[in-house]
This record gives C-alpha cells, sequence and structure tokens, in this order.
C-alpha cells in the first residue's frame, strides 16, 4: 500500500533538479495556508499541474520524475516548501485531491526531520532523493520541522 524507494532519480538528474528549483530566479509562490483555508498555516509552492493541466512554464523539469514513475496523467503535481520551526507538529491529516482509483507520490527534496504521517499507518522520514507512493485516498500529512532552513517536497497526483 505505501512503498518507499530510496535514491529515486540517478544523482545526476536529482541534483540538476535540485539546483534549478533552489536557483534565486525559480517562482515561488507565498501561501496563506497550507491543507485548508483556515488553517492558520504558510508555504511556498510552485504548481506544474492542477486539474491534469500545465500551470507552469518549469513543466520539463519534472518530465523525467513523470516518466520513471509511469505516469499516464498528471492530476496535480506542486512543490511545497515550509521554513523552519521551534517544534515539530502535525499538520491536518487530509487527501490531495477528490479522485479515486490514482496514486500520490512525494518526492524529498532535503534532509530533515520533518515526516509525512499516515494516518494509523506509520509515517516517511525526509530523506533527501526518497519517494513514497500511496493511494490517493490515504489520509497523510507532513509535519514541520526544526533542524534545516526549509523542507522542500514534491507532490504528484496521477494515473
Amino acid at each position: 500500500m505505501i512503498k518507499v524507494i530510496d535514491n529515486f532519480l540517478p544523482e545526476i538528474f536529482f541534483n540538476f533538479f535540485k539546483e534549478q528549483i533552489l536557483n534565486r530566479d525559480f517562482p515561488w509562490y507565498h501561501q496563506n495556508s497550507k491543507v485548508s483555508d483556515n488553517d492558520n498555516e504558510e508555504q511556498f509552492t510552485h504548481l506544474f499541474y492542477s486539474k491534469s493541466k500545465k500551470q507552469s512554464d518549469k513543466v520539463e523539469l519534472i518530465k523525467p520524475i513523470l516518466k520513471q514513475l509511469f505516469v499516464k496523467e498528471v492530476i496535480k503535481a506542486k512543490l511545497n516548501l515550509t521554513l523552519k520551526e521551534d517544534i515539530i507538529r502535525p499538520f491536518e491529516y487530509h487527501t490531495d485531491i477528490d479522485y479515486t482509483k490514482c496514486n500520490t507520490a512525494i518526492l524529498y527534496i532535503n534532509t530533515n526531520n520533518g515526516k509525512t504521517l499516515f494516518k494509523d499507518k506509520g509515517d516517511v522520514e525526509s530523506i533527501e532523493n526518497r519517494l513514497v507512493i500511496f493511494p490517493s485516498d490515504l489520509l497523510h500529512t507532513g509535519t514541520t520541522h526544526t533542524d534545516k532552513k526549509y523542507r522542500i517536497v514534491l507532490n504528484i497526483n496521477y494515473k
């Protein structure tokens, strides 16, 4: 049900992808919420796809990731960047999309002490170039982190 793959991307591609999204010219957008509209959380995001439609001129950056996942249709693909906090705490449990019979993949861009938690199913640590795949209807959430300046994940919902 939950599959974890370490060293998901070849190192050369992973490093290129990371360099591109950490480049000072890469567009990040501030959000006043993380999971629900009134959750009092903040994050920065970059939306590649939403509702199966291209939303970014940076889509080429994730094409090799989609190919390696054997994606037939991207429903949503988004980078999430959260900043360091004083304590580790979870966000709200949720599902990313309302579709059934599709998967969610989370690619961890940097190692930090944040996690992905699965309701009654355990957790996955944020390790650079680790990918976790699970059914999109599985309740999950992320946590804050305390040891690095930021935590970045690429979240892909796909068929």
